[in-house]
């Protein structure tokens, strides 16, 4: 028997852009699978509920992957695949495998000959990059950086320094409720002309991307970025 297919399945950024961001044949796609791997099945199910899937929610598959996977188990996440199923992999937002667990599967299913299949949909780390005016031909996105203080501030600094040596774009994100905390030490541990943007609430109606120098940020009323997703991109180059 044949294996089933990946499918890797973008979702929104915020809860009011589905049409404008998720594409017709991809919700297509998900709305013909009845086998899900996924971060939290409360969120899929409304996720796949708002895709209109025409199958009874309580009776599909769906299994969950999430930080607290540990890689013994990828194996048994694979299962209905190698069965002959196509599953879906949904994140919480956005693509599925980018700042994701969903890698490690996406790797283990390269390894086992399962054919792997991205779908389009947005991205808040390029689509931050983007907007930012930093440089597109070369950036390194960070993830988290240390929510200590102290690291936060010597990380920050070499973060600048690399950008500045590489002329390279440093993206990172932070835990949402943490976000003023960062953009604070960004203020204190940054040199007046390096760039920073901040892009909140990407593709929704509360959308905000700005580019400052740290001085002109400095001067300005801080942005609210309190519990609301955001995405830094450095610039000193």
């Amino acid at each position: 028997m044949n294996s089933g297919t990946l499918y890797l399945i973008p979702v929104p950024l915020g809860e009011d852009s589905l049409t404008s961001v998720i594409p017709p044949d991809v919700q297509s796609t998900a709305r013909q699978l009845t086998h899900f791997i996924v971060e939290a099945p409360k969120t899929a199910r409304a996720m796949l509920k708002w895709f209109g899937t025409p199958h009874e929610l309580r009776s599909m598959w769906m299994a969950e992957l999430n930080e607290h996977t540990q890689e013994k188990e990828l194996s048994t996440l694979l299962e209905p695949l190698l069965a002959g199923h196509d599953v879906g992999l949904m994140s919480e937002a956005g693509c599925p495998g980018v700042a994701d667990p969903g890698a490690n599967l996406v790797r283990l299913a390269h390894t086992r000959g399962i054919k792997v299949a991205p779908l389009v949909g947005p991205s808040s780390i390029l689509l931050a990059l983007m907007a930012s005016g930093a440089n597109g031909q070369k950036f390194r996105f960070n993830g988290y950086l240390p929510a200590d203080a102290t690291a936060r501030i010597e990380a920050i600094r070499k973060l600048e320094q690399d950008s500045l040596k590489l002329k390279q774009a440093e993206i990172f994100i932070e835990t949402p409720y943490r976000n003023g905390a960062l953009f604070d030490s960004l203020l204190a541990a940054c040199r007046p002309q390096t760039l920073l943007t901040v892009a909140r609430d990407l593709t929704t109606a509360n959308e905000l991307t700005a580019t400052r120098e740290i001085a002109q940020w400095k001067r300005e009323d801080a942005p609210d970025l309190h519990k609301r997703p955001t995405v830094f991109v450095l610039y000193a180059g």
